[in-house]
């Protein structure tokens, strides 16, 4: 880990976490296990291990064509919900490097919004420059898309500050 990495906001305690636990370490080898049975370079690229509150872990695979991809935590976080858990304890996706070795890869923008609407404490495991980290998926994801009604604040218009002369 680079040290002079920033890994802090301004008056909060560390956003991304590098003390991983052996829960962590395991969701990251059920990942591993299901790309290296299913993966195709077109077809099977992500997968990811999601762990329920219940502590089972459910795997999700990315499926793709030339016009569609499902990634794999849409298909995890499925499985999740068709067997009734109740909340999202952790997640993590992995895809091939250019080795063929499966490396922990970040959610993309999708993925970041359909995890936070199912936990905002969910933690993530992540690619930090090539370290693995952790951090829950709203400090990923801070600002959430929403529709206006479903805020619980009114938010004002844009505008100007007034410079003082």
């Amino acid at each position: 880990m680079d040290p002079s990495r920033p890994v802090r906001r301004s008056g909060e305690e560390d956003v991304v976490s590098f003390d991983l636990s052996v829960s962590d370490v395991e969701l990251y080898e059920a990942a591993r296990r299901l790309l290296f049975t299913a993966h195709h370079t077109e077809n099977h690229r992500v997968a990811a291990a999601m762990r329920g509150e219940s502590g089972a872990i459910y795997l999700g695979l990315h499926i793709g064509s030339k016009r569609l991809n499902v990634c794999a935590e849409s298909s995890a976080l499925a499985n999740a919900r068709m067997a009734q858990e109740p909340s999202i304890h952790s997640v993590v996706a992995v895809s091939m490097d250019g080795d063929g070795e499966p490396q922990v890869t970040n959610p993309c923008g999708l993925c970041r919004e359909l995890l936070r609407t199912y936990g905002s404490e969910t933690s993530v495991l992540i690619d930090a420059e090539g370290d693995v980290g952790k951090i829950r998926i709203k400090d990923l994801l801070p600002y959430p898309w929403m529709r206006a009604a479903e805020t619980e604040w009114d938010t004002r218009p844009p505008r100007m500050e007034e410079s003082v002369s």
